[in-house]
């Protein structure tokens, strides 16, 4: 009973985020580029505009995590098909997986330390 006490509280404070679920899986950096390089996949940036302008993955699609358009940009991509997500350095990315998870998506792969991991 302690431990799910400890747990419960952990997972209040940090989120429930913090932990990998059955469709959502970080992967490295060497794992994202086995499974993304020269490959067709839905490939999704969710920093700013101007950050995706700065840089940002080849093949790329960019749905602004922060943009008001985000859950209509995310429906018109196949729920059945993995998803590949990143961000600056994970956080946005790791709440893009939890609402994808949410409406119905059911293979999320997550950068492990987003695009600043990836240069």
């Amino acid at each position: 009973m302690k431990y799910v006490i400890i747990i419960s509280f952990f997972t209040a404070l940090f989120g429930v985020n913090t932990f990998q679920t059955n469709a959502i899986k970080v992967l490295s950096l060497t794992e994202f580029k086995e499974h993304t390089e020269n490959k067709k996949v839905q490939l999704i940036d969710v920093r700013t505009p101007d950050e995706f302008n700065s840089g940002h993955i080849k093949d790329a699609k960019n749905i602004d995590f922060f943009s008001g358009k985000f859950n209509v940009e995310f429906n018109k991509l196949d729920k059945e098909q993995p998803v590949y997500v990143y961000c600056r350095s994970g956080s946005r990315s790791r709440k893009t997986a939890n609402k994808l998870e949410a409406i119905g998506f059911t293979e999320i792969y997550d950068l492990n330390g987003g695009f600043l991991n990836y240069k």
